[in-house]
């Protein structure tokens, strides 16, 4: 091979990208910086409904890698963990006009079947959703009914999101596919004002950090997850 050839070939082979990581893995990297898997692919093993002992026995569904809510109302399910300050990620899908959420600082004596309380990430059909208007504050990203997103950064329905919620001490931020779409901290005047504004302003301690289980909720429309990891974060 003669060295221009050579020459082309290793720029071609450095500049390739990196193959993807399949679904529900962590690399060497992340276990080395304190990430672990909070689904493995294949059972519903560390989860449980809202408010029971085990796994609901319809509703959710283990689907080609992925913890599927089938919108059939089986409930919502939440780790059988809980975190303190964490880094918690995760890829998501809707269905069109699907509405659903990731809720944290869950006290399970809060709530009843109908669903959870807690702070909750939000995901939802922006454009699609049609079973009421949406506030601001009811959009993809935001702290649910508190506090809107920035900015719009979902992607179209039926393609994977990527999204991440940090929580260190009182300061808690929200990411969508890389975007810093909402923060906060807990006992913030901003937070007070949109608490006060919003469904929970009756809520005991609604205001207050937790430790807490992850709280993937079922708003009887049809979702998907996958790669959920989380890993602890030490307290600035």
């Amino acid at each position: 091979m003669k060295r221009a050839a050579i020459a082309c070939f290793l720029f071609a082979v450095s500049t390739a990208p990196a193959p993807a990581q399949s679904p529900n893995t962590l690399s060497p990297e992340e276990r080395a910086a304190g990430w672990t898997l909070l689904f493995d692919g294949t059972t519903t093993a560390g989860w449980r409904g809202f408010q029971k002992t085990v796994f609901p026995a319809g509703g959710w569904a283990v689907e080609d890698g992925t913890l599927k809510c089938l919108g059939q109302k089986g409930g919502d399910i939440l780790t059988t963990a809980t975190f303190t300050d964490f880094e918690f990620a995760w890829e998501w899908k809707l269905s069109p006009k699907g509405n659903t959420g990731v809720k944290y600082f869950v006290d399970e004596r809060r709530g009843n079947a109908t669903g959870a309380i807690g702070h909750e990430y939000q995901l939802i059909d922006d454009e699609g959703y049609d079973a009421e208007p949406l506030s601001a504050k009811q959009k993809t990203g935001g702290w649910y009914d508190v506090l809107p997103p920035r900015t719009a950064a979902a992607k179209p329905i039926g393609q994977w999101n990527q999204s991440r919620i940090l929580v260190r001490g009182t300061h808690v931020e929200h990411w969508l596919n890389g975007t810093l779409v909402a923060q906060y901290e807990t006992g913030s005047a901003e937070s007070a004002a949109g608490i006060a504004a919003s469904k929970f302003k009756d809520v005991a301690g609604y205001a207050d950090k937790i430790p807490t289980p992850i709280l993937l909720q079922d708003h009887s429309t049809v979702a998907w997850f996958r790669t959920l990891k989380i890993r602890p974060v030490p307290v600035r």
